[in-house]
């Protein structure tokens, strides 16, 4: 079995006469945190909405596990393992924290309908499971004591582990963080440092990380790539990304 679990094959995006995303390639190994870093406008996000399914991609290749999942819409890619949050926190703020983790179960349970007016025994098992796995997932993320809370009335480091614990709780193989640390203090960066390091050991998830917090991302990542409008300028390890000129230039330019 390869170790690699995501190929992106010479990827490129358009929007009108803007091609923001330039024939990028880059691979993701089982068990690995990749970061795709670079300046506002690098082309970073929309790399991500190509992987995840919210973009089209004018040309290239997207293979999970080596199955092609280009142009397949967001549910789709779902169900190949790879799912993702984003840099503006999306939960369901009107429904409980638990409620949040039972929601993201609809794909699991038993959901034939009539099944669930009979209250089949099969039917109320599902129930029984999705519940479980919810409040095991609370357990883990600290968030237990808030699970009949509103999900839009919790703090915002809080509201962060939610989206990542609905996330885990469909068990991907690929989790895929958009500025994760966005909002958080300086403790809930390191705790959030410590949980990815933590998903990554104990669930064998591998992630695929962007980020603006170089040392969120130095502490974390296995290998770094770098964009530059809408192109890969420098792909490597934490230590060679940080002293490569060319990702100098493009953070701080040149005299």
């Amino acid at each position: 079995m390869s170790n690699t679990l995501l190929e992106v094959s010479d990827l490129s995006m358009r929007f009108g006469g803007l091609l923001a995303v330039d024939e990028v390639a880059f691979s993701v190994h089982r068990d690995e945190v990749f970061a795709i870093i670079g300046p506002n406008g690098a082309g970073k996000t929309t790399v991500f909405n190509c992987v995840g399914g919210f973009y089209k991609p004018a040309s290239g290749r997207i293979a999970m596990d080596g199955k092609d999942i280009t142009g397949m819409p967001s549910h789709k890619v779902a169900l190949h393992g790879l799912v993702r949050t984003f840099q503006n926190v999306r939960l369901f703020k009107n429904l409980t924290v638990l409620e949040n983790l039972l929601v993201a179960q609809h794909a699991s349970m038993e959901t034939n309908l009539l099944k669930g007016l009979l209250k089949t025994a099969g039917y109320r098992q599902s129930e029984k499971d999705a519940l479980k796995r919810a409040v095991e997932w609370l357990d883990f993320m600290g968030l237990r004591d808030y699970a009949n809370r509103e999900a839009g009335n919790l703090a915002y480091g809080h509201q962060r582990r939610l989206e990542i614990a609905r996330c885990m709780i469909t068990q991907p193989r690929l989790l895929m963080l958009d500025e994760p640390a966005a909002g958080l203090n300086p403790r809930e960066k390191h705790e959030l440092q410590q949980l990815i390091d933590q998903l990554r050991k104990e669930f064998g998830v591998a992630v695929l990380l962007i980020e603006h917090d170089m040392s969120l991302v130095m502490g974390v990542s296995d290998r770094i790539m770098v964009m530059e409008q809408g192109k890969p300028i420098a792909t490597g390890l934490p230590a060679d990304i940080r002293s490569d000129p060319r990702v100098i230039k493009a953070y701080l330019g040149e005299e």
